[in-house]
This record gives C-alpha cells, sequence and structure tokens, in this order.
C-alpha cells in the first residue's frame, strides 16, 4: 500500500506540490518569495489589506509570520475571490489533480477535516489554521490531524468501517495509474493490516492514545500515516 501511494505516475508531482503553487511562502526551495525580497513583492504586500486584529489572531495561533500570511491570503483570495470556498468548488479543484481517477469522496472527507466551524464553507482562517499543522506541526499533531481525518463521525475512535472509506476513497482517486496495479481486495488487506498493528486491546476499534502510541513507536507506520502528505 505505501509502496503504491508513494509512487505517482511518472513526471507527476504530487498533490502536496501541485497544490502548493498557491502558496509560494511554504516552498523551501530558493525561489520562495520568502527569501526573495524583491521590489516587486514589496509591493504587491503593501496592497493586501488586513484587519489587524486578525492578523495577529491568526500569528498567534499558527506558526506563519506576518509576511507568509500575507502571501497565503493573496493566493488564497485570487482562487476564491469571495473568501471561502464550498465543497463543491473544492472537490472541483481537487478533482483537476487527479484527472486519471475519482477523487470526490476523498475531496469530501478532506473539505470536512478543514472545515472547522462545520458551516459548509472553508475560511481563510480555516486553511491557514490546518496547513500550519500539516506543514509545520510536531510529530503528535501532524497524526493528531491525520486520526481526525480518519475519525469521520469525530465519536473519538476510528472503526474499520470508516478507515475502508478512506482507504476506499484514495484508491479511487489514484485511478488506473498506480504501480504495481491495485487488486480488487487491496483496501481491505490495508484496513485490515492497519487494525492488526493499531488496535491494541483488540476491540474493534482504534482510539487516539492507541494511533499515536503505534504509530510514534513503528517507523513503518510512521512513514505509512504520513502518506496524507503526499495527497495533499
Amino acid at each position: 500500500m505505501r509502496q503504491t501511494l508513494s509512487n505517482p505516475p511518472s513526471g507527476k508531482k504530487t498533490i502536496k506540490q501541485r497544490f502548493l503553487k498557491l502558496l509560494p511562502c511554504c516552498r523551501s526551495d530558493s525561489t520562495s518569495p520568502i527569501i526573495q525580497n524583491s521590489v516587486d513583492d514589496d509591493f504587491e504586500l503593501s496592497t493586501v489589506c488586513y484587519r489587524p486584529e486578525g492578523l495577529d489572531k491568526l500569528m498567534q495561533v499558527t506558526k506563519f509570520d506576518k509576511r507568509e500570511l500575507q502571501i497565503l491570503y493573496r493566493s488564497f483570495k485570487s482562487e476564491c475571490p469571495s473568501g471561502a470556498v464550498d465543497e463543491e468548488t473544492f472537490k472541483l479543484i481537487y478533482s483537476q489533480f487527479f484527472p486519471q481517477g475519482d477523487s470526490s469522496n476523498y475531496a469530501h472527507f478532506l473539505f470536512e477535516a478543514f472545515d472547522k466551524q462545520k458551516n459548509g464553507a472553508v475560511s481563510f482562517d480555516d486553511f491557514v489554521t490546518s496547513l500550519s499543522i500539516i506543514l509545520r506541526g510536531s510529530v503528535t499533531d501532524r497524526l493528531s490531524w491525520a486520526f481526525n481525518l480518519y475519525d469521520l463521525n469525530k465519536d473519538g475512535c476510528i472503526t474499520k468501517e470508516e478507515m475502508t472509506s478512506i482507504i476506499k476513497s484514495i484508491y479511487d482517486m489514484m485511478g488506473t495509474y498506480t504501480y504495481p496495479c491495485i487488486r480488487d481486495d487491496a483496501p481491505k488487506e490495508h484496513v485490515e493490516s492497519f487494525f492488526q498493528k493499531m488496535d491494541m486491546n483488540k476491540d474493534g476499534v482504534v482510539t487516539m492514545e492507541e494511533f499515536l502510541a503505534s504509530c510514534q513507536k513503528d517507523e513503518n507506520i510512521m512513514q505509512s500515516m504520513h502518506l496524507f502528505e503526499n495527497i495533499l
């Protein structure tokens, strides 16, 4: 499973890489606008307007500085002029990243994870708060975010049904362009393997405590649990 999902079609960038083209301040390469102090960047930043209290609050709750938040906001507004994105628009944007498969179900789960207010829209605040965790959070922060993604009904535990839904949505999204070819029983096998390693007390569900403990003590599980970074 890990080999399949971590090897996208040849010549293709990961979803994270393509998604972050909208987020230039998060790139680590030498062309990042955060590293370049060009006159053009400074001019563009001067045109971005904030309510000071909003910017200050985001600086406190995220790991982004003022300049990064300004660049992120400018990029977000260019894609979402209304200041928020609804689920259907989110799915449409996401489908462009995986034209060879059906990304609608995974995009739905991801949208739910980003929609902190549960009002059917992802605001800039929602977006940067999750992005900060995904890109700059501690290992525990990232794993907790992943757990929340998998815990579909938010009851504090992951069931086999929930994990099956997530895994199947990832396979559907990858489509037919995976190597090696996906077997029909692959999602079920992945879920069984997940529960064998994670469900420590064998009660049929995985709690946050079991999830974190299993991931943090097993290098292979840690690598597997970071797969979501390649599809965001």
